[in-house]
Order: C-alpha cells, then sequence, then structure tokens
C-alpha cells in the first residue's frame, strides 16, 4: 500500500499522471515553438510533471537507481523552472532559464515513457529485451534530437511581449 492505495492502484495513477504531464507538456513546447504563452496548460504541466515526480519517490526504493537519479533531477529543474515563470515572470535570463528547464523536464518525462513502454510493451520489449539494444538506443536518440531542436527553437522564439502574471 502506498498512500492508502494498493501498488497496483497507485502506479495507475502515477501513469495518469505522467501521461497528462507529457501531454500538456507538449501543448505547452508547441506553444513555446509558436511564441505564445499558454498559462492554463503551463500550470497543468508544471503541477503534473512535479506531482509525477514526487509520486515516483514514493514506489520502493532499494538503493539508488536511474529512476531515481532521474527523479532528483526532474526535481531540480522544476525548482528553477516554477520560480522563473511565477516569481520572476520571464524577466531578463528568467525567460532562457525557463525555457531550458521546462523543455528538460518534458524530455526527462519523455526519455522515462520510452524507457517504460520498451519494458511493459510486448513487441517493444521484444526488440529490445535488456535496453541496450540498437532499436532502444535509436528511438532514446530520436527523443533527445527531437527536444533539442525544440529546445533551441523555443528560447529563439519564445518571447512573450509582457511579463507572465502568476
Amino acid at each position: 500500500m502506498i498512500l492508502g492505495l494498493s501498488f497496483a492502484t497507485f502506479t495507475l495513477v502515477h501513469v495518469i499522471i505522467s501521461l497528462i504531464a507529457i501531454a500538456t507538456g507538449l501543448a505547452v513546447l508547441m506553444g513555446m515553438l509558436c511564441g505564445r504563452t499558454l498559462a492554463g496548460w503551463t500550470g497543468i504541466f508544471l503541477a503534473t510533471t512535479l506531482l509525477t515526480t514526487l509520486t515516483g519517490f514514493l514506489f520502493p526504493i532499494s538503493g539508488f537507481t536511474p529512476a531515481l537519479g532521474t527523479g532528483v533531477v526532474s526535481t531540480v529543474l522544476l525548482a528553477i523552472a516554477i520560480p522563473a515563470l511565477y516569481v520572476f515572470h520571464l524577466a531578463g535570463a528568467w525567460r532562457p532559464i525557463y525555457v531550458v528547464t521546462a523543455v528538460a523536464a518534458l524530455y526527462l518525462n519523455s526519455f522515462v515513457a520510452v524507457v517504460q513502454a520498451f519494458q511493459k510493451l510486448g513487441p517493444l520489449q521484444d526488440l529490445a529485451p535488456t535496453q541496450s539494444e540498437p532499436p532502444f538506443l535509436a528511438a532514446q536518440g530520436f527523443v533527445l534530437v527531437l527536444f533539442v531542436i525544440a529546445g533551441f527553437i523555443a528560447l529563439k522564439t519564445f518571447r512573450p511581449e509582457r511579463p507572465v502574471l502568476a
């Protein structure tokens, strides 16, 4: 039991939150690429990304794992992105800091989704049972390249005309 939920139910809730974080994060990223601030989507993205990161720490821990490391990095990124937007209102250097940290947090969610897909989905698991095979590495490389390119474009295109208000 985790937070009064069975392990299976807690896992399902965690996965649903993660999928919402990724979907809303992609909407926010598209907004950045178009130079627009999507305040409602952004709030949901940041909240669900933080929630999925924090709930990830509630799973049984048997030592330091890559998943735990990813959670720590995501927490640090969000601890920077959230005040960059809501406290410093993207003023000055806080705009590019926000873009980099928000895109990186979305990338980490997507990275974990690819890992989980290769672990849980039969056809993908068959292609890369140890997650060191070329199909897994190609998928992760493709996702990384997409986010790096999108991040660079967002740095150039996301320039709100006035400070974002909380």
